[in-house]
């Protein structure tokens, strides 16, 4: 499913014009992004979490020039699902 999707799914749901869903869409993704990359996680109760996880310094190989390269630390954004939507997931999808 695309953003467009989602768009015309909510537009045909709710009977609101598909600018302003657009729109709607567009602000909560923008807030969710300026939310983590202030460092402050995202909370949806019933959903789930929009986190940023810290990935630890460690060591890779460049195949190409059999050599060992240093991947530095960095952080990265994540999603957590809620348990209760989780648990629908996996009785609904085999």
């Amino acid at each position: 499913m695309t953003k467009a999707d989602i768009v015309n799914q909510i537009a045909e749901t709710t009977g609101i014009e598909k600018v302003a869903v657009q729109a709607t869409v567009e602000a909560f993704m923008k807030t969710v992004k300026d939310s983590l990359m202030s460092g402050e996680p995202v909370y949806l109760r019933g959903f789930g979490s929009f986190i940023i996880k810290h990935r630890a310094e460690k060591k890779g190989r460049n195949i190409s020039r059999n050599a060992t390269i240093v991947i530095p630390a960095h952080n990265i954004p994540a999603f957590k699902p809620a348990k209760s939507f989780q648990s629908q997931v996996k009785k609904k999808v085999k």
